[in-house]
């Protein structure tokens, strides 16, 4: 799977935008907001309709500067078994799920392994193991965290090994609450790639996630008084999966690749 670096263009006026807001540190972020287990809602917002959210949100929440920077590169890389279990588990919403990336933060250069599993409210669990840099594949350490994390939550071993899937790439805005620990991210400029084939979304489009305790919080309020409403089954793994003709099965995630105006190639046989 090839490298992906490249320059992710942001909306000028989403961009600009982010100077109305009061900045917070990486380390007062992670005391306020050091949700591992959460509730999510994903938006996928153009960027129009957008920017009036944020007049509200810069009163609401703070950005995330490390720097002098208040958007970051993300290079993330996805991780399944042959059969492709971690897709297939969530287009048919099996209640255990488990998804495996290696994560680079491109701009603090640092890694993790990460593991993200559903427990039985289908609340997000989220673990993390640093690694030593962006990892083209799991040695048995890494595989040791992913079966400590399953048998955690679920009491049963993760019993199988995983490959390289998919690589992408995409800028991220996080914003925390000024009350509380709710958090979101906003991403944008998405690049899917296997090294074969490549898609990217424009970049006036945006997935939004907020994460919060009850599923509830005060941006997902702010965007409901917008009109703008969650998107289902909205997993950048699966969208990346299905508009690169990785997965024979993906009607789940057409409304999702719809508003991000990607068409799945065809599918390898």
């Amino acid at each position: 799977m090839t490298g992906m670096a490249m320059e992710i263009v942001m909306d000028p006026l989403i961009a600009e935008s982010l100077s109305r807001f009061a900045p917070i540190s990486l380390e007062a972020l992670n005391r306020k907001a050091a949700m591992l287990e959460r509730l999510d809602n994903k938006y996928i917002i153009h960027a129009a309709r957008l920017r009036p959210a944020f007049d509200d949100f810069a009163d609401l929440f703070d950005v995330l500067e490390i720097g002098g920077k208040r958007a970051f590169t993300y290079a993330t890389r996805y991780f399944d078994d042959p059969a492709q279990r971690a897709y297939h588990d969530h287009h048919q919403r099996r209640r255990k799920r488990c998804k495996v990336r290696v994560r680079h933060y491109v701009d603090a250069g640092f890694s993790y392994l990460e593991v993200k599993l559903k427990d039985a409210r289908d609340a997000t669990v989220k673990k993390r193991l640093k690694v030593d840099g962006p990892l083209g594949e799991l040695d048995q350490r890494c595989m040791d965290f992913i079966d400590e994390c399953h048998i955690d939550l679920y009491g049963e071993d993760f019993g199988r090994w995983l490959f390289p899937v998919i690589a992408m790439e995409y800028r991220r805005i996080t914003l925390v609450a000024k009350e509380g620990g709710e958090r979101m991210t906003i991403d944008t400029g998405l690049r899917f790639d296997t090294g074969d084939e490549a898609q990217e979304v424009t970049p006036d489009l945006f997935i939004i996630e907020t994460k919060s305790a009850r599923g509830n919080g005060i941006a997902d309020k702010i965007l409901r008084g917008l009109h703008l409403h969650p998107t289902a089954r909205c997993s950048k793994y699966c969208i990346g999966m299905a508009a690169l003709g990785q997965v024979d099965r993906h009607n789940r995630f057409l409304p999702a690749l719809r508003k991000l105006k990607l068409s799945p190639v065809a599918t390898a046989t």
